[in-house]
C-alpha cells in the first residue's frame, strides 16, 4: 500500500505540477473517500470532477432510494481539495475551515451524484472554492457549495 503523502511529500506520480488525473488512484482509494468509492470525472486549470456512485449502503431514508447528504458533503470537500492542488499545481496539506453545502433538492432515485469544484482564489494561507452536485444536469443541480480551505504549514515541532 502506498505511503500517504506528507506535506513535505511529493506524490510519486506528480512530476512539475500536480496532475489529479494520476494522483486520483492513489488519493480516492484509501480512508473515507475510498469507502465511498469516489471516481475521478476529469479536470481543468482550476476545477476537479469526482462522482459518487449509487450504492444502497450511503442512502438517507430506505424508502427513498437517494444518497444521503453525507457522502455528498465528503465527496464536495474532495473535489475541493482536487480543485486546490491543481489550481495551486501541488499537492500541499490543507484543512476544511467552512463548507457551506445549500441543498436545492434530493438526488433522483438511485442515481450516483456528481460533484464539480472549481478553486476561483488562493491567497498565501487560505484557498475558496465553490461547486455544484448533480445527477446528471449542471443545470438542474442537487446542491451549491462554498468553501474556504487553510493551507497547513510542514510540522514544526521537529524542527
Amino acid at each position: 500500500m502506498p505511503a500517504i503523502p506528507t506535506p513535505d511529500t511529493r506524490l510519486p506520480e506528480q512530476s512539475d505540477s500536480f496532475d489529479p488525473a494520476r494522483a486520483a488512484p492513489m488519493l480516492l482509494q484509501h480512508g473515507h473517500v475510498g469507502w465511498l468509492g469516489l471516481k475521478y470525472r476529469g479536470h481543468g486549470d482550476d476545477w476537479a470532477e469526482l462522482e459518487l456512485p449509487w450504492r444502497e449502503d450511503l442512502v438517507g431514508e430506505a424508502e427513498r432510494q437517494v444518497l444521503a447528504s453525507g457522502p455528498i458533503i465528503s465527496m464536495m470537500d474532495m473535489a475541493a481539495g482536487l480543485a486546490i492542488w491543481t489550481a495551486q499545481g501541488r499537492f500541499a496539506a490543507i484543512a476544511t475551515l467552512d463548507l457551506r453545502v445549500d441543498y436545492q433538492r434530493p438526488a433522483k432515485v438511485r442515481a450516483a451524484v456528481i460533484g464539480r469544484a472549481e478553486c476561483y482564489r488562493i491567497t498565501r494561507s487560505a484557498a475558496f472554492v465553490r461547486g455544484i452536485a448533480h445527477d446528471g444536469d449542471p443545470a438542474d443541480p442537487v446542491a451549491h457549495i462554498a468553501g474556504v480551505f487553510m493551507s497547513i504549514a510542514g510540522d514544526s515541532r521537529n524542527a
